[in-house]
């Protein structure tokens, strides 16, 4: 049984992640107060769209990084745009693809460094080349993340540094924190990609 501290934090992450996952396969999405309106898939062509110039996205391997960015990150013939620190000011907008990538990667190399081999990095991670590829890679990241969690009891959620994840505070954060952390991620860029499909089909209005 989970600790009764993590069992909110769990069910928050369980919520945010069935509401992401319904806004970008549908064929409804429930609007927060109970509605719910029809949406559609999410489709190649609106993974890689870009609203303004100068986007971070994914991309082919093969290609140039784009503007401002100077590497490609992950395994595989597609690379999420990227740039060592100090980043670039101001931060490049970044499309959808870009972010649910970021995410989905957060999620899985974060389990990866709490219940498994405290090995990957973000070179291991393979970069989805479309819509479909990566929504799965979503729910591959969310499941790793709960089963990881579940596996924690009362004393490790206190424990500082239990998560060896190298791009966050993991190292100096009680575990606990870490687990609202995630919930955090997945709920603000799964409120700007719903915000980005919203424009997207606004866009030709």
């Amino acid at each position: 049984m989970a600790p009764s501290r993590l069992v909110p934090l769990l069910e928050q992450f369980a919520w945010a992640c069935e509401r992401l996952t319904g806004r970008m396969t549908g064929p409804v999405m429930d609007s927060g107060d109970g509605a719910e309106t029809g949406v559609g898939p999410l489709t190649d062509e609106e993974y890689f769209w870009e609203p303004v110039p100068g986007c971070w996205s994914v991309r082919r391997r093969a290609h140039r990084p784009g503007p401002r960015a100077t590497l490609l990150t992950g395994a595989g013939d597609w690379g999420r745009d990227a740039a060592p620190y100090p980043h670039p000011s101001p931060p490049p907008f970044t499309t959808l693809a870009w972010r649910l990538t970021h995410l989905s990667e957060m999620l899985l190399l974060r389990a990866d460094h709490t219940a498994g081999t405290h090995t990957l990095t973000r070179d291991d991670y393979v970069v989805s080349g479309g819509a479909a590829e990566a929504v799965a890679a979503f729910g591959t990241g969310a499941s790793a993340w709960r089963e990881a969690l579940l596996e924690t009891d009362d004393a490790a959620l206190d424990t500082v540094g239990r998560c060896t994840y190298p791009h966050g505070s993991d190292a100096e954060s009680p575990f606990i924190d870490i687990v609202w952390w995630v919930n955090q991620e997945v709920l603000h860029h799964g409120a700007e990609i719903a915000l980005l499909r919203d424009l997207y089909r606004a866009r030709h209005r």
